[in-house]
């Protein structure tokens, strides 16, 4: 069965890695999904699904060509599991990177816009486990953007496998239901491919309408020459004098924002500087986003230990949103928690927790910051996505102590407190000489407050 639109080969290309159907469960997906598209689209959907692990492509053969049909798919679905990122495996490079660079160049694109006025993507992740941070990291730098996926996943104290059709909602962490997760993915389904007819008939109508277009008289084009020339310098104007206005109060007011301290979830109460130290990394990638107001730490810090409500902060603070969190580490093990607050409406908006070790802090930190970007529609530019994802230092003892060193500089009981500070930076530079560079660069506003510290940084 053909795809509805001339041209394709199928609708749908469902693309997994054979081993994570040895149990039978990327099969029993692909047939509660045809059973729900049957009950959801008026018509009939073609879906690729090779079921036979045995009967692939021979490295004698031209994968390319020999995938190059079927991949010309509306719509592409990888079932990412803990084994499907991986740049060297066929899934990976014969499917999922060929499918996403063949959508940018065909005639609608990989990413297209729904009725609703939102964009979405061709490429509808279906996530059967919770994934490492590298490999979400090269998912994301593959699609240029926060990874969004339906996910399948059943949750439980050191449990991280595919949801199955008899799983209970309620003994699963994530509450999350398999008939609701088929009927999510089959509503996405519709809206693209709604979309993508809707695209293609009016591309069909705009042609016929041009065909229709009769020249208009001679004697007229002057008359219409210096009219449209007349209304085009009239929009310039207007646009040169409330354009930028109306763009900065729409930045300055929906998209304020202020960072609060994060709990510290640790026994042990000598964390609390690492604790202060991601929420300020956090406030320092937010602040890279120019469509964000970010209030400075010193505004923010006053509600370590506060009682008052989110809305009397948000009210306080000026702000329409607000981050808050928790932060606990024990060793090298991470468990960070954290929410977006509609400090207006006093509601949450989005939350995430993020498990992970101390070599993935870089990482984590990063994610974070793009979630929260996403959550709030802000587009981020390469270069934002660059300082975002720069890391400070390769060296994580060096930057423990540069966290010490924030912790005692902000405490500032005194000469004392300025001394061991000092001793903190020198210790990280010490360790990593280039760290000195990205400090002064990063955090301008920290440390031009003390000469001392910009001396031991300008001596380097």
């Amino acid at each position: 069965m053909a795809s509805i639109i001339p041209g394709y080969e199928y609708d749908i290309f469902i693309s997994y890695r054979h081993n994570d159907n040895r149990s039978g469960w990327v099969t029993e997906f692909v047939a509660a999904l045809q059973e729900e598209l049957a009950a959801t689209l008026k018509e009939p959907v073609s879906v690729y699904f090779d079921t036979n692990p045995h009967d692939g492509l021979l490295e004698t053969h031209n994968v390319d060509k020999s995938l190059e049909g079927k991949l010309k798919c509306l719509i592409f679905i990888p079932i990412i599991s803990q084994t499907y990122c991986d740049s060297k495996s066929f899934a990976w490079q014969y499917e999922f990177t060929a499918f996403n660079k063949m959508a940018k160049e065909d005639q609608f694109g990989r990413d297209i816009r729904l009725g609703s006025g939102n964009v979405t993507s061709r490429i509808l992740p279906v996530k059967i486990h919770d994934l490492d941070a590298e490999d979400k990291m090269l998912l994301e730098n593959e699609l240029g953007g926060v990874l969004r996926s339906i996910d399948f996943i059943y949750k439980a104290s050191g449990v991280n496998r595919p949801l199955k059709a008899n799983d209970e909602r309620a003994e699963n962490l994530n509450h999350t239901y398999y008939p609701d997760q088929i009927n999510k993915v089959a509503n996405a389904v519709k809206e693209i491919i709604t979309s993508i007819k809707k695209h293609d008939q009016q591309d069909g109508e705009v042609l016929k309408e041009v065909i229709r277009v009769k020249p208009d008289p001679q004697k007229n084009q002057k008359v219409k020459i210096i009219t449209g020339s007349i209304l085009v310098l009239v929009l310039i104007v207007l646009g040169y004098f409330f354009i930028p206005k109306l763009s900065k109060n729409s930045d300055s007011v929906e998209k304020t924002i202020a960072v609060l301290p994060f709990r510290n979830l640790s026994n042990d109460s000598t964390q609390l500087f690492f604790c202060d130290g991601f929420m300020d990394d956090i406030l320092n990638n937010l602040q890279k986003v120019k469509s964000f107001t970010v209030r400075p730490r010193t505004s923010s810090y006053q509600y370590r230990d506060t009682k008052k409500s989110t809305a009397i902060i948000g009210k306080e603070l000026n702000v329409n949103y607000l981050v808050v969190g928790s932060v606990g580490r024990e060793g090298n093990n991470l468990k960070i928690s954290v929410q977006l607050i509609d400090s207006k409406a006093d509601k949450q908006m989005w939350s995430n927790d993020f498990p992970g070790e101390m070599n993935h802090l870089f990482s984590l930190q990063n994610e974070i910051a793009k979630e929260i970007a996403s959550e709030l529609k802000a587009e981020l530019t390469p270069e934002e996505i660059k300082k975002i994802e720069k890391k400070p230092t390769e060296n994580p003892e060096a930057y423990n102590y540069y966290l010490q060193g924030n912790y005692y500089l902000w405490r500032g009981s005194g000469s004392r407190d300025d001394r061991t500070a000092i001793e903190l930076y020198e210790k990280a530079i010490g360790l990593d000489p280039g760290f000195a560079l990205s400090i002064l660069q990063e955090r301008q506003d920290v440390y031009l407050i003390n000469t001392g510290i910009i001396m031991i940084i300008l001596r380097i």
